[in-house]
C-alpha cells in the first residue's frame, strides 16, 4: 500500500493504492447541503488549500437504521453527504472508459460506499474507472417543496446525481478517464434514476451510455407530490407559507416525520411516497414518454431485470393484499382496460404478489422503456435467471439485486448473500456478465469474443438469458406483455 496524489481543479487529492487499484474515497462533489442550502439544489464546490486526504468514505444521507449499518462498519450519517469514490487501475492508461454507479434503495436508503458496490475488482479486471456516488434520499432529496414554493427545486436527489456527473466530466481525466466515454449504471432506484436522467435536459451530454438493472421509469404526479409536501409540513406543525422553517428542524425529526407521512398516506411496496416527480423546470415529462420522443437520442442502452424480482420483498408469511387492493394497484399502473385483462394473472397468493411486483415495478416498465429507446439508439436486453442452489429464500430464486455481485465481481458478498460457495460455473457467469458490461462501457455493445448479443427491436425483442448457461429468447412472456400493455401511453401513474 502507498499513497497517491491526483490534482483536480479544486485542489490535490491524496488516495491510496492497494490490491491493484488506486482508491480515492469521500471526494466532495458539491457544497454540503446544510443550513441555508438544505432543500436547495446542489452548489459548486469551493477550492481547498494544500492536499486533501481521500482515505475514508464520506458520510451517508440520514436514513433509517437497517442493513446499511450492518454493511458499513462505523457508518456516519449526515446531511453533509454529497461525496463520491473513485477506483482506478493502479497501472492506469489514459482515456479509460468511466463507469458511474448510482445505488438503489427505494430513493430512501443506501450509499455508494456499501461493500456490495466496492469497485476494486471491476476497475482492476476491466481496466476501467469506477465511480460510486451518494445523493440525497427520502425527505432530503425527494420532498418536492417546489410544489408549494417555486423558490425551491424539485428532484433534489436527481440534481445531486447530475452534479456528481458534472464533477466526473470535469475531473475524471486527472484520474486517467475519458470524459467523452462515460457510462452510468445502477440498480433498482439507481436504475429508475437513470431513466429520469435520460429525460432531464440538464443531464444531456454528461454520459454517453446507460446500463439499467431492475428499474425503469418511476415517478409520482405533481398532485401527489403537493399533497405529500403539505402533509409533511402539517406533521411538523409548519404552515405551508413558511417552508423556510424546515431549516430549524433536526435531521432526526425530519426522518420521524417522513415515517409518519408514509404511514398516514398508506405507503406500500407498490406505492412509494418519495419518488422523482414530473416537474416543468427539472423533468418536464415522464421518462418513458420523453425517451419515446427522443430525449435520449444516441445513448446506447443495456437494460434488463431478474426473473423473480419480487421474491426479495415477500415471503410466504407476508400479509397478502386484499382482492380490491390488487385491482387498484393494477389500475394505477396499467389503466382500467389493461387492469381488467391482467387481473387474472395475479391470484391472491404469495406467488401472485411476487409475480405482480416483478411485472409491474420491474419487468414490464423495462420492456416499455427498451422499446421506446430502441427507436433512437441501439438497445440490448437481458434477463437474469441464475439463483443459488439452496433451500433458503430469497436467493434460491433470481431475486431483486442478486446480479449486483456478478457485475462488481465481489464473490465474498455473493457467498454471504446466498450462503453457498462460489464454484467454477458461477465464476464463469461472473466473467460473462462482467465481460458484457465492460464491453458495453468500452464500445457501446455488450458482445464479447464468446457471445454475440443481438440488438433489441420491437419486431423480435431478442433477450439474452443469464443462467447456468447463456441462451436467447425472442419476446419472452409475449402473451403477458400484450396483456399488460397500456392502450393509451399517456395514462397517468403515481410511480
Amino acid at each position: 500500500m502507498y499513497e497517491t496524489i491526483v490534482e483536480t481543479h479544486f485542489g490535490k487529492l491524496k488516495g491510496r493504492a492497494e490490491n491493484g487499484v488506486r482508491v480515492f474515497k469521500g471526494v466532495p462533489y458539491a457544497k454540503p447541503p446544510v443550513g441555508d442550502l438544505r432543500f436547495r439544489k446542489p452548489q459548486r464546490m469551493d477550492a481547498w488549500e494544500g492536499e486533501r486526504d481521500a482515505f475514508e468514505f464520506g458520510p451517508v444521507c440520514p436514513q433509517p437504521d437497517g442493513l446499511l449499518a450492518q454493511a458499513i462498519e462505523g457508518v456516519h450519517k449526515s446531511e453533509d453527504c454529497l461525496y463520491l469514490n473513485v477506483y482506478t487501475p493502479e497501472e492506469a492508461d489514459r482515456d479509460l472508459p468511466v463507469m458511474v454507479w448510482i445505488h438503489g434503495g427505494a430513493f430512501y436508503l443506501g450509499a455508494g460506499s456499501e461493500p456490495l458496490y466496492d469497485g476494486t475488482q471491476l476497475a482492476k479486471q476491466g481496466k476501467v474507472i469506477v465511480v460510486t456516488i451518494n445523493y440525497r434520499l427520502g425527505p432530503f432529496g425527494f420532498l418536492h417543496l417546489s410544489s408549494i414554493d417555486d423558490s425551491y427545486s424539485s428532484n433534489l436527489g436527481l440534481l445531486d446525481q447530475i452534479a456528481a456527473l458534472e464533477w466526473v466530466k470535469e475531473h475524471i481525466a486527472s484520474f486517467g478517464g475519458d470524459p467523452e466515454n462515460i457510462t452510468v449504471f445502477g440498480e433498482s432506484a439507481g436504475s429508475m434514476s437513470i431513466a429520469s436522467l435520460l429525460a432531464m435536459p440538464k443531464a444531456k451530454g454528461l454520459f454517453q451510455k446507460a446500463i439499467m438493472e431492475s428499474g425503469a421509469s418511476a415517478t409520482m404526479s405533481a398532485k401527489l407530490a403537493k399533497a405529500a409536501t403539505e402533509r409533511f409540513l402539517s406533521i411538523l406543525n409548519i404552515d405551508s407559507n413558511h417552508a423556510d422553517r424546515l431549516r430549524d428542524v433536526s435531521d432526526q425529526e425530519l426522518l420521524q416525520a417522513a415515517d409518519q407521512l408514509r404511514a398516514v398516506m398508506g405507503e406500500n411496496i407498490f406505492e412509494l411516497i418519495f419518488l422523482p416527480v414530473v416537474d416543468e423546470k427539472t423533468m418536464p415529462m415522464k421518462p418513458e414518454i420523453a425517451v419515446a420522443k427522443g430525449s435520449a437520442n444516441g445513448i446506447n442502452l443495456l437494460i434488463g431485470t431478474n426473473r423473480d424480482e419480487g421474491a426479495l420483498f415477500f415471503t410466504p408469511e407476508s400479509d397478502l393484499l386484499p382482492e380490491s387492493k390488487i385491482y387498484d394497484v393494477l389500475e394505477e399502473y396499467l389503466g382500467k382496460e389493461a387492469a381488467d385483462i391482467a387481473s387474472a394473472l395475479y391470484p391472491r397468493s404469495w406467488q401472485g404478489q411476487v409475480d405482480m411486483m416483478t411485472d409491474l415495478i420491474f419487468w414490464h416498465p423495462s420492456v416499455v422503456f427498451a422499446s421506446a429507446q430502441s427507436r433512437h439508439a441501439p438497445v440490448f436486453m437481458y434477463r437474469f435467471d441464475w439463483h443459488a442452489d439452496s433451500e433458503h429464500p430469497p436467493f434460491n430464486k433470481a431475486a431483486h439485486g442478486l446480479e449486483i455481485p456478478f457485475v462488481f465481481g465481489n464473490m465474498d458478498i455473493l457467498e454471504w448473500l446466498t450462503g453457498t460457495k462460489v464454484n467454477e460455473e458461477t465464476l464463469l457467469l461472473v466473467q460473462q456478465i462482467q465481460g458484457a458490461w465492460l464491453s458495453f462501457a468500452r464500445f457501446g455493445n455488450p458482445s464479447t469474443d464468446d457471445v454475440s448479443w443481438p440488438e433489441y427491436h420491437e419486431e423480435s425483442r431478442q433477450t439474452l438469458i443469464f443462467n447456468h448457461e447463456i441462451s436467447f429468447e425472442s419476446d419472452p412472456y409475449r402473451d403477458k406483455r400484450k396483456m399488460l400493455t397500456v392502450p393509451n401511453p399517456q395514462v397517468s401513474k403515481k410511480r
